[in-house]
């Protein structure tokens, strides 16, 4: 059933990643809209949400919607479409190459399917529960580094929450120096995606939303990794924190991120 779910999607995706590179091109970055404290939106993002909503519901008909834009619709539905059109639209306003579309299906409450589709490089992060994750429907697995300094790892920076700013400043600098290099690239979902096919060893930050991580929580998972908050609870998707990254290195994160953050977000 989910396989048959994911071939019917991945059309309406890719047909809705031709209509973001498009404006990509053309965008202009007066035409935005200032929800928050650095937290922006566009017609874009608008306009993509809307297409894959549609897609979505041609497929399951009665679902409900956990989306960036438009809000939660129908959340105790049997069939549950988790959202987020652009990932990355800073990223996108800016004019830098690094966005993705994240979509999560959820079925009675439990994570059964996961899409990141890259838009610049056009790659497709996919996953159904218990049967792997494909890049581009060839196999996928975290790494196989044992050591946290033989990998790069990704992370999110503070954008409009700065309340334990400086437990963040010493944790970077921690990671900074046990690492191979740290990377924030502005997506999460793309963070995730290039964590489940071992470009990077790992990833964490604090204060996501489920559209931003839902997908690619279960992308990394189907690719052998583990995807915890700061605490180890495995139920992050709707937590205020997440680490994901390959078991080994999974366990030597955890206890930088232990001694550094001790008021867990």
């Amino acid at each position: 059933m989910y396989q048959s779910i994911l071939m019917q999607l991945l059309p309406a995706l890719h047909k809705t990643a031709e209509f973001i590179s498009k404006e990509f091109i053309r965008f202009d970055p007066a035409n935005i809209e200032i929800k928050g404290h650095n937290d922006l939106v566009s017609y874009v993002d608008k306009t993509a949400e809307a297409m894959l909503e549609e897609a979505c519901l041609k497929i399951t008909p009665d679902a409900g919607f956990i989306n960036e834009e438009t809000g939660v619709k129908s959340p105790d539905s049997e069939f549950v479409w988790i959202i987020d059109p652009l990932d990355g639209t800073t990223n996108f306003i800016q004019k830098i190459p690094v966005f993705a579309i994240s979509i999560a299906l959820q079925h009675q409450g439990k994570l059964v399917l996961g899409v990141v589709h890259e838009v610049n490089r056009w790659e497709t992060f996919t996953a159904i529960k218990g049967q792997g994750a494909y890049l581009n429907h060839k196999p996928i697995r975290v790494t196989k580094e044992k050591k946290l300094s033989q990998v790069v790892v990704a992370t999110g920076f503070p954008y409009s929450n700065f309340y334990n700013l400086d437990e963040y400043i010493d944790l970077f600098k921690e990671f900074l120096f046990a690492t191979r290099g740290l990377r924030r690239l502005g997506s999460a979902a793309t963070d995730l995606a290039f964590t489940a096919a071992g470009r990077f060893g790992g990833f964490f930050e604090a204060n996501l939303k489920p559209w931003d991580i839902a997908a690619g929580t279960l992308i990394v998972q189907e690719a052998g990794g583990i995807v915890t908050d700061y605490m180890g609870n495995p139920n992050c998707v709707f937590g205020n924190s997440i680490l994901a990254s390959s078991p080994i290195i999974h366990q030597q994160m955890m206890g930088i991120i232990a001694r550094n953050i001790h008021i867990c977000p």
